[in-house]
């Protein structure tokens, strides 16, 4: 059984408040306004010194349970919402590895599912260690990418993206944070410009995400209320309060205080808010925690994991 057997994440102490990003991105301060009353956003992370290979290596560097375990590594899989992040030939990726003695490791790209590649890239993992003949074959989950453009930095009525990365280590089978289910909806119908957003994706949205919701629950075999505990994407507040509603599910169980603080984090969200979970002692031994979020780009990803910690 898929297991996460460390996680470790890198946040920019950098933070940029709303308005210094009003001029750059292009917004009004009607829109500055919306963003921070009715989406929750406050100020976004950035680290404008460090390269996409410095921000990885910046949370490995924290993985302390990679140290003197990198021969185990067989693959190594960085979860990306953005297809492409530096110019050919730089591999950003290849690079991290080579730096980080991980250069015997099958070392791949995920960027299919947006920022549901991060759930994605941690699947693929436990698959390719189930299959793999060395017992005790572990894999390196990467993810972050820099706010390079200004569709990299804005998601129009809905969102800003921050900088930020995280490094999981997955074995095939763990004694603590086990998979217990992964449930993957893709609406090709949703194919969109980055940034774009039709009217049929966002009437469909908090219903398709609900939908993998209830269906990873009960894969886990599991009812709602046995969850203590709601791992978010950080796309806004007002979404996660909606989808309570529909979920009839407490929002007081949903960790969003992330959201105020970071930004969005492309596909670390996921992590960064499983690192404050355990900060703030919200994470009990055997108890059961569910991790969602939404990939929109080459269509739309809603995805959602249950785990036991």
């Amino acid at each position: 059984m898929t297991a996460l057997d460390a996680v470790s994440v890198y946040t920019p102490a950098f933070r940029a408040p709303l308005e210094d990003l009003a001029a750059p991105l292009g917004l009004t301060d009607v829109q500055v306004r919306l963003f921070r009353r009715f989406h929750g956003l406050d100020q976004v992370r950035f680290d404008p010194e460090r390269s996409l290979v410095e921000l990885l290596r910046a949370a490995v560097d924290e993985l302390t349970a990679l140290h003197g375990n990198e021969h185990r590594v067989r693959y190594v899989v960085h979860g990306r919402a953005m297809p492409v992040v530096a110019p050919y030939p730089h591999n950003p990726l290849h690079d991290l590895c080579r730096e980080l003695g991980l250069g015997h490791a099958l070392a791949f790209t995920v960027t299919q599912q947006s920022c549901a590649s991060g759930l994605l890239a941690v699947e693929l993992a436990g698959r390719l260690l189930a299959a793999d003949p060395a017992d005790d074959a572990l894999a390196l989950v990467l993810t972050g990418e820099k706010a390079f453009t200004r569709d990299a930095r804005l998601l129009p009525g809905t969102s800003l993206f921050g900088e930020g990365s995280a490094a999981c280590l997955v074995s095939a089978d763990g004694p603590r944070d086990r998979l217990l289910s992964y449930v993957c909806a893709q609406r090709g119908e949703f194919d969109t410009e980055f940034g774009e957003q039709s009217d049929g994706f966002q009437r469909e949205y908090r219903p398709a995400l609900a939908e993998v919701v209830r269906r990873a629950v009960a894969e886990a075999g599991l009812a709602l209320d046995d969850l203590d505990l709601v791992l978010p994407h950080n796309v806004n507040v007002v979404t996660w309060q909606r989808l309570c509603l529909l979920l009839d599910f407490p929002v007081r169980r949903v960790l969003l205080s992330n959201v105020a603080e970071n930004g969005h984090l492309f596909c670390a969200d996921a992590f960064v808010n499983y690192r404050t979970a355990g900060e703030r002692g919200l994470l009990r031994e055997g108890g059961h925690y569910l991790v969602a979020t939404v990939g929109a780009g080459a269509g739309a990803t809603f995805s959602a994991m249950v785990f036991q910690h």
